[in-house]
């Protein structure tokens, strides 16, 4: 019988919370987000505070996937550093307290912006909120990992090719339908990983704005969310990851900005994105854009490939948006073959 992973029992996590966490005090209710594909996460609400509690999905993984001890290593060891992160507080690595591993850290109150036109400002602002990422996204590249604890957290060099072949598995081993621009884009990343440079930092892996809470009423990242896919790697894949939303669709499914006119929204070109980075960072430009772009696009279609296969299974955090999310494989996988195809 599969486990509804919309459900938790609360009265465990409640023991567990009030023998091991400073401050607790019940009665606890929870209440699942609606967002949170990869790992099922709940709002806990006690009388006096309010936490987050993050869990693996019951049933069968894929290996590697859904690192929430991960997730909670990466939080601790950032804690007041320049990243903003929610405090974790504890990780529960005994799965037969509600039937999986999880942590819990506190609910930071702010905005969450979902579609990345941010229609909820005015243009000041929204350039502001940009901006905001920007630095933020430079601030986590220019971590001393070594400082922070986190130096055997990721294998350093050849950052790319190893994630092309991992991803390729990863998408192989969800994969539901053959989808031709797929395994076009696979054939041609492995044969145009780039030389290994040297670079090495700390990546989120899923840095987009959905995965910050702003400030109420300043353009302000007061915490950066979803540390799942976090690791050491090449800094560039964050960026890139980040500007594939200037080029994915407008809309719940795409959350993207293509077609926006983003001058008169006051959101800042791709180049000129690009541009405020290199030189937070102090570096010329980026080298081998169209790899980082497209190898994007096609890690971003492996993760949505692998959310199908989960709502397939039943075991998905939502499965009817899990499904929804699923029917873009196709397209996202497009974008990368055209992009390819432009700039060759």
């Amino acid at each position: 019988m599969r486990e509804d992973v919309t459900q938790l029992d609360v009265g465990a996590v409640e023991a567990y919370l009030a023998a091991r966490l400073d401050g607790f005090r019940g009665p606890l209710n929870a209440t699942k987000f609606a967002s949170g594909q990869s790992n099922p996460t709940f709002l806990l609400r006690t009388p006096s505070a309010a936490y987050v509690l993050r869990r693996k999905p019951p049933g069968k993984l894929l290996k590697s996937a859904h690192a929430v001890d991960r997730e909670f290593r990466v939080m601790r060891a950032l804690a007041g550093s320049d990243v903003p992160v929610p405090r974790p507080h504890i990780l529960c690595q005994d799965e037969s307290v509600i039937g999986s591993m999880f942590f819990v850290m506190d609910y930071v109150e702010g905005r969450n912006f979902q579609d990345p036109r941010v229609p909820e400002v005015d243009r000041e602002t929204r350039a502001g909120v940009y901006d905001a990422m920007n630095a933020v996204l430079a601030a986590l590249h220019s971590v001393d990992v070594e400082a922070v604890g986190l130096a055997d957290f990721g294998r350093p060099g050849s950052y790319f090719a190893r994630q092309v072949a991992r991803w390729s598995g990863q998408y192989r081993a969800s994969e539901t339908e053959t989808i031709p621009a797929m395994d076009a884009v696979i054939a041609w990343l492995d044969d145009n990983v780039p030389a290994d440079d040297g670079r090495v930092a700390l990546v989120h892996g899923d840095y987009r704005i959905d995965n910050m809470i702003f400030d109420e009423s300043a353009p302000r990242v007061i915490a950066v969310l979803d540390w799942e896919l976090s690791t050491l790697g090449h800094p560039f894949a964050d960026l890139g990851y980040q500007c594939m939303q200037w080029r994915l669709p407008v809309g719940d499914a795409g959350r993207g900005l293509d077609g926006v006119d983003r001058a008169a929204l006051g959101i800042p070109s791709e180049e000129a994105y690009v541009a405020r980075y290199c030189e937070r960072m102090g570096i010329s430009g980026i080298p081998e854009w169209t790899f980082c772009l497209a190898f994007s696009f096609f890690r971003f279609a492996a993760i949505l490939q692998g959310v199908k296969k989960r709502a397939i299974d039943g075991n998905a955090s939502n499965p009817e948006r899990g499904l929804q999310l699923g029917t873009m494989v196709p397209l996202i996988a497009e974008k990368a073959a055209d992009l390819i195809a432009e700039r060759s």
